[in-house]
């Protein structure tokens, strides 16, 4: 019979989360600290934060056996078909180990058009990872990246202890439903996370799905941590939502960039624009479903005569990040810029087209993060080349 050993969850084993929620049967990791917290606009908000996106358990053990309690909360959108369950990936070493879902928990189901969510409650369930060899290594259990996870027990076979500091650098990135990874194949394959891998940083996504609105709060979040590296993707949600107009939208990633700065005076800093997103190139948004496709696909409602009015299209928003980059970067060389076409482009929709013409598809993810890497990290011109 097996021996249990039971670790305390907290952040000395919890990486990519900025704050741990103590609730009545465990912890809820949060992507954002309590103070932005309190300031989210609606549920919607708050739901994508909770999507531990990135977020792991980490932690040195001889253990042959892993054991978690989770209470999860899947997701079920009205009139669609149901949604996968999330997976957990183990890592071991640095190399993938095994991956698994947890039965049972929360479900929330999601009214599409206003994101608006009534929960029905579940139990918790249990992953389990077992076979592991019997010596000294590096365990990594990576949440599913859109499904929140509230941890109430981590047992082993072994004793556990937190991984001795690297001397990793940290990469804090920030974007949209796209870094989110909303349509990766699993945690370890958002496209930040394939970055990460292949540029051996330590990764804290704040990609959040149809939420980077150059919110104030998230500006402070990421001032108040601690970072070596971070990239701010930003315009998609502006433009889909149809969030603002150009007289607002340059301002707004100007004080954005005041905010990181004020805590990270000298930290490289690169700006992203979109990636091709063939249906807001050259049409305002807001987006919505198109009712005669035969699957889930997103169109433009906007009218492309405005755009001279102010109205934001992807081409709009490049133009303006490009040349907001130029203008800062006299006083700022540590500011850098990158023309997201460059991780997805033309050549890369023709080949791989987004199916719901917003979100690449799995395998343009692992694409879009080993370009990042090569174009950021490797390159001896990159932004984050010389960290």
């Amino acid at each position: 019979m097996t021996e249990w050993i039971t670790t305390p969850i907290d952040m000395r084993i919890v990486r990519g989360a900025l704050e741990l929620e103590r609730t009545g049967r465990g912890v809820l990791p949060h992507r954002l600290p309590l103070a932005a917290r309190a300031q989210y606009p609606d549920e919607y908000m708050a739901r994508t934060e909770e999507q531990p996106s990135g977020v792991r358990l980490a932690f040195r053990t001889r253990a042959t056996a892993v054991e978690l309690d989770v209470l999860t909360t899947k997701r079920a959108y009205e009139g669609a078909p149901p949604q996968p369950d999330g997976l957990y990936e183990l890592v071991v070493d640095g190399r993938p180990a095994g991956a698994g879902s947890v039965p049972g928990g929360h479900l929330a189901v999601i009214d599409m058009a206003t994101q608006k969510a009534v929960t029905r409650p579940g139990e918790p369930g249990t992953l389990r990872f077992a076979g592991l060899a019997a010596e000294a290594k590096d365990v990594e259990i990576w949440l599913p990246q859109v499904e929140p996870a509230e941890l109430i027990a981590l047992r082993t076979d072994a004793p556990v202890e937190p991984v001795p500091d690297t001397g990793r650098p940290v990469w804090l990135h920030h974007g949209s439903s796209i870094s989110h990874g909303s349509t990766a194949a699993g945690p370890t394959s958002t496209w930040p996370a394939v970055a990460a891998a292949r540029g051996g940083v330590d990764l804290v996504n704040l990609g959040f799905g149809g939420n980077a609105l150059l919110d104030p709060f998230t500006a402070r979040a990421i001032r108040g941590t601690s970072a070596d590296l971070i990239s701010l993707k930003i315009g998609i949600n502006v433009a889909n939502g149809d969030a603002m107009r150009l007289r607002a939208f340059g301002p707004a990633v100007h004080g954005f960039l005041d905010t990181v700065r004020e805590g990270h005076p000298e930290t490289p800093l690169l700006l992203v624009s979109p990636i091709l997103c063939p249906v807001q190139e050259h049409t305002p948004g807001p987006l919505a479903l198109d009712p005669g496709a035969p699957r889930l696909r997103f169109r433009a409602t906007g009218d492309p005569a405005e755009v001279a009015s102010g109205r934001l299209t992807l081409t709009v928003i490049r133009d303006a990040l490009a040349a907001i980059a130029a203008s800062r970067a006299a006083d700022d060389p540590h500011l850098h810029y990158l023309d997201g076409r460059a991780l997805y482009g033309e050549a890369d929709y023709a080949e791989v087209p987004l199916p719901d013409e917003i979100h690449p598809a799995p395998e343009s993810h692992r694409l879009i993060g080993e370009r990042f890497a090569a174009l950021v990290f490797e390159n001896e011109h990159g932004a984050f080349a010389a960290r």
